[in-house]
This record gives structure tokens, sequence and C-alpha cells, in this order.
């Protein structure tokens, strides 16, 4: 998973879900439902095998701290480690660079 290709839908949704929190699992496909306005399926199969790919690729580790209000049935914690958040910037900047190219900034239909 090379920093410089785009990233495939549901990884980028799943490291914008991690960006300002540590998350578990449910609220991260959660999250990743309510940012794509539920355009990214994640089934749960899919998302942990993309979640077990962005762990061995580094980009996102356990965290081991959950809230101690937190129900303990949740499973563990994910965030984003700091090669997570380089390629998450450098997603960002890909996608600007390529909505900027657009004449007069204009979208496409």
């Amino acid at each position: 998973m090379g920093m410089s290709s785009p990233l495939k839908p549901a990884v980028l949704h799943i490291l914008l879900a991690l960006a300002t929190e540590d998350r578990h699992g449910y609220a991260i496909m959660q999250a990743v439902r309510d940012q794509s306005g539920g355009s990214v399926p994640l089934r749960t199969g899919s998302f942990y095998r993309h979640l077990s790919n962005l762990i061995d690729a580094g980009l996102v580790v356990e965290s081991g701290g959950r809230p101690e209000d937190d129900d303990p049935r949740r499973g563990a914690y994910y965030r984003l480690t700091d090669t997570g958040r380089e390629a998450l910037a450098a997603e960002r900047r890909r996608l600007g660079a390529l909505l900027a190219a657009f004449p007069d900034g204009k979208r496409p239909a």
C-alpha cells in the first residue's frame, strides 16, 4: 500500500475516521457510513480485512486505551500512526491537485 498511489475509498474513509480520535471497530464502521453518505459499503469481514492490511502496513495500530465509562464489550480501539497521518495527508494533496486541475475550479458533472 504505497503512499503515492491512490487509496481505495474504504481505506481512505477508515483513515479519516481515525484522524480525530481513537475508535473501536464498530464506531469506525459507523463513521465510514456517515462520512460517505452510505456510498462506501463496508461489511464486517471486509472492514477487518482492510484494518488488518492497514495495521500490517504500519498506518494503524491498536491504541490499547479506552475511556473509563466505555462498554467493555466494544473490543480494541485503534489509532493512526504517524505513517498513517502522512498517508492521509498525501492523499489529501493528491485529491486537491486533481480537483485543481479542473478548469476554473469546476468539478465534473
